[in-house]
């Protein structure tokens, strides 16, 4: 993982603002155009308001308090000054209009391309990444963690600009008008810098809590949405309660320890700002007394002082929108710097040329040699596998709970790499070929079956080009046919979320359409028969049947009629391959595939 300043935690370290400012500056830097508009945009709006206390100088000293003109002269002279601050104030309003339409434009365009880049590099990470990530955490990057991405470059990004500009055009009158008032002034610019220095600090930390929290918040009804038939048959809606409870107070609380931080920031600011004005009303006051200064002088420098506080105002409600935003970049980065192990292509030139585009060419011989694995560093699942799967093939995977079977099928569809020794395709290390060439050589028939929201037909083809002929060709031989006239719009009907919801058998037999639909080499079951019922049974007993037919096949099954059409079947237990036959070979002896056929047995009963 690149780390670009980020401590262990997601912590910024002492370059990580740096690392982060040049990162999300380079998301906005294809809309340099729409930014330097808002740019001129805000420069405008700044020196129109930067005038408004000169004009407002002008009209008290030269035409109200002026006693050398005539009363018509004034009056003139003041409609004029009206006149001007009106238009000046026209010209703020559009071109504060036109900057927050640009901004947002730009604010959107941004979120989507991130939200998108987010999105597509989840997609090609590990599947270790997603067991060791709630998926409420990972919508949390999604969604809010990008929203606040958002929020930052419509309301922050020229407006701190905007800002800046203000103070120093703010400085500049201020001492051009009387700069020894200035410099009395001067002794409240550090005192407020380094609050506000203070509190980002503070705010820093506040908000990074709060989105720590708000990930769990997500996390934890993520989960509980998902199963809450298992909360509700098992009575555990009152702990699912107080658990929620207690992820719920814990972020009222980090929210309120981020408020507190506001409640004394922002008086604190205001406060400043009412002693430097009582300040000039003194001292200035005391100028105009002894002809130092004019009224209309002091009024703009009245004006300027308050002006000069807004932007600071500004800056430290803006500034919890920076760090709620440093924050949710932080996490977002660490995610799109985290790498798989598993890459896509070759990477490098050492390893054996992958032979890209390889059309199906027959059943393909599988070995595992010497394999050695696990989930968790000194924790092995897998010990010392040896097996050689001849093409054409059908071999079952039996065992207890946790033997290993399923980490076999995670090997050769290569979710994992094994720690020691090799999978081999066709002769060929698997992890010497490209990702999408293996995996479509592979059709995999899962017990929990992937449904998207959309039609019958979309979930069969998904990534394939479309064939009639050759679907057609797939549900006749294996007799699939029956099942998709049972549904009320046959292929175009739509299911998933908010439309037909289909069985566990249905889905099943769906997803073994779509795993013939690839053409693949080798078909592997993994508990596709574990859940179904009889009548989806024998429409699936007759595909797989089908399905079996010039393919290498892998079947992890614990219902008898699957393994027995099987060439052979290998027992394992405890990660090890302890026991290999055929079915009535293996039943003849003592063995431990007798011991799990009779808890079969016993089971069905």
């Amino acid at each position: 993982m690149l780390n670009y300043g980020y401590s262990e935690e997601g912590r910024p370290g002492s370059v990580g603002d740096f690392a982060l400012w040049r990162r999300i500056l380079g998301y906005s830097a294809r809309y340099k155009g729409a930014l330097t508009i808002a740019v001129i945009l805000a420069l405008a709006v700044s020196i129109s308001t930067l005038i408004m206390p000169q004009l407002m100088q002008r009209g008290i000293d030269h035409y109200i308090l002026a006693t050398d003109l005539a009363n018509e002269l004034r009056t003139q002279g003041l409609g004029r000054i009206v006149l001007q601050y009106t238009l000046l104030v026209m010209l703020v309003f559009v071109c504060t209009f036109a900057q927050m339409v640009m901004l947002e434009w730009v604010g959107q365009s941004v979120m989507h391309r991130m939200r998108q880049d987010l999105f597509t590099h989840l997609l090609g990470l590990d599947l270790r990444f997603f067991h060791s990530q709630p998926a409420g955490r990972l919508v949390t990057r999604l969604t809010n963690d990008i929203q606040n991405m958002h929020e930052m470059f419509t309301s922050v990004m020229v407006v701190l600009f905007n800002e800046a500009l203000k103070l120093t055009g703010i400085f500049f009158f201020l001492f051009w008008m009387n700069a020894r008032l200035a410099v009395a002034m001067l002794i409240f610019a550090p005192i407020a810098l380094g609050a506000t220095w203070i509190f980002s600090r503070l705010a820093r930390d506040k908000f990074r809590d709060i989105r720590i929290q708000l990930a769990k918040i997500n996390a934890f009804l993520a989960e509980a949405l998902s199963g809450m038939g298992v909360i509700q048959a098992f009575g555990a809606q009152p702990r699912s309660s107080a658990l929620f409870q207690r992820l719920n107070q814990e972020y009222l609380q980090r929210t309120f320890s981020q408020i507190k931080v506001f409640g004394i920031f922002m008086p604190f600011i205001e406060m400043l700002g009412t002693v430097a004005i009582a300040v000039i009303v003194w001292y200035g006051g005391g100028e105009a007394l002894r002809g130092q200064l004019t009224i209309g002088e002091l009024a703009a420098f009245i004006a300027y002082m308050r002006l000069f506080f807004q932007p600071l105002r500004e800056l430290s409600q803006n500034y919890s929108i920076v760090q709620s935003a440093m924050a949710s970049a932080e996490r977002i980065f660490e995610t799109l710097d985290t790498r798989p192990d598993i890459l896509p292509q070759l990477p490098d030139s050492t390893r054996p040329a992958a032979r890209a585009g390889t059309p199906a060419t027959g059943p393909c011989e599988i070995q595992f040699q010497n394999v050695d694995f696990g989930y968790s560093p000194g924790e092995l699942v897998l010990r010392q596998i040896n097996l050689n799967i001849a093409p054409g093939e059908t071999v079952a995977l039996v065992g207890a709970t946790g033997a290993g079977k399923t980490s076999m099928i995670s090997l050769l569809t290569r979710f994992y790499d094994p720690i020691r020794g090799a999978v081999l395709i066709c002769g060929q290390d698997i992890r010497s070929m490209p990702l999408g060439e293996l995996r479509r050589r592979i059709g995999l028939v899962m017990q929990d079956v992937f449904i998207m929201p959309d039609t019958v037909l979309a979930n069969i083809i998904l990534d394939q080009p479309r064939e009639d002929q050759w679907l057609e060709r797939i549900l006749a031989q294996t007799g699939l046919h029956r099942f998709i006239e049972r549904l009320p719009q046959g292929l175009q009907t739509r299911i998933g979320e908010g439309a037909l919801n289909l069985s566990l058998g249905e889905k099943q037999l769906l997803s073994f359409v779509r795993a013939l639909y690839r053409n693949p080499e080798i078909l592997i079951l993994d508990e596709a028969t574990a859940s179904i019922d009889s009548e989806s049974e024998n429409l699936l007993e007759q595909a797989v049947a089908a399905g079996f037919a010039n393919r290498t096949s892998l079947v992890i099954a614990h219902r008898l009629s699957t393994i027995r059409r099987a060439d052979r079947i290998v027992v394992m237990d405890q990660g090890r391959i302890v026991e290999i036959g055929r079915h009535e070979e293996l039943l003849a002896r003592d063995s431990r595939y007798r011991d799990l056929v009779r808890i079969d047995e016993l089971q069905t009963t």
